[in-house]
């Protein structure tokens, strides 16, 4: 047990709105478990976590040794044992209104906690050992369905490629760009939401003489807007191209 775990008003601090716990002037420091509480049933659910968090930072700086989870341990000890006591008041007192109104006001300080709660404190064996349970069997489902789709993905793997001859990689690229520009019944022959996508395809799947196409090498030529290229954007120089496509002749 520390000696101190929460920020104690000044003696001389006669504010009412504040989160240092305590009275002006002189009051029992032994106490200051009862006094956190006085504080507590003060604030509304929207202050609990900064008035949390007031505690915590002046506990660290008490105790450069102390981690967050001693500090949270000691409130979570003082509320849970407070919320039981009052669980177990006689109900027919005419205190019974105040002790009703703080019960439900520890259990919604409870539920606060609960959310910031990273050691499972208020969880038993049982129940943190179900969760990991369900945990481990989601992620083997997840695990089975990822090998399904990796078996699937390499079914379209290849350690072959396409080779272009050396020094026709642009007169390939031309080719593409155009067929990007036929039409069927008034729509694209062929449709991709980005230019990338050739660029990669290209790299992936070719090779030119044997060797690896760089994608820095044929990016230029696949500007993201065809229409409106960029000043880094190029245009394939006539010497390559060397191929038109053009409509078949339809047959009778």
């Amino acid at each position: 047990m520390r000696a101190q775990y929460f920020k104690h008003r000044h003696w001389a601090d006669f504010s009412k709105d504040i989160n240092d716990i305590g009275r002006p002037l002189f009051w029992p420091k032994e106490n200051e478990d009862n006094h956190f509480l006085y504080r507590l049933y003060d604030k509304q659910e929207t202050q609990f976590p900064a008035f949390y968090n007031h505690h915590l930072d002046n506990f660290l700086k008490l105790y450069p040794d102390a981690e967050e989870k001693e500090f949270f341990t000691h409130v979570w000890e003082i509320i849970d044992d407070t919320t039981a006591e009052l669980k177990v008041k006689n109900r027919y007192t005419s205190r019974h209104a105040m002790e009703f109104r703080n019960k439900q006001h520890l259990k919604s300080f409870l539920g606060y906690l609960k959310t910031i709660d990273q050691w499972d404190t208020g969880r038993t064996k049982d129940e943190i050992i179900a969760d990991k349970e369900g945990e481990i069997r989601s992620l083997k489902e997840q695990l089975a369905e990822l090998k399904e789709e990796l078996k699937a993905a390499r079914k379209l793997d290849t350690e072959d490629f396409i080779n272009i001859h050396d020094g026709q990689v642009l007169t390939v690229c031309d080719l593409f760009l155009k067929l990007q520009k036929l039409e069927i019944d008034d729509r694209e022959l062929v449709f991709s939401q980005t230019q990338t996508v050739w660029v990669k395809m290209i790299c992936k799947h070719f090779r030119q003489g044997n060797k690896e196409i760089k994608f820095d090498t044929i990016r230029r030529y696949f500007p993201a807007n065809p229409n409106e290229p960029s000043r880094r954007s190029a245009r394939i120089p006539a010497k390559s191209q060397l191929f038109q496509i053009v409509e078949a002749k339809k047959r009778s």
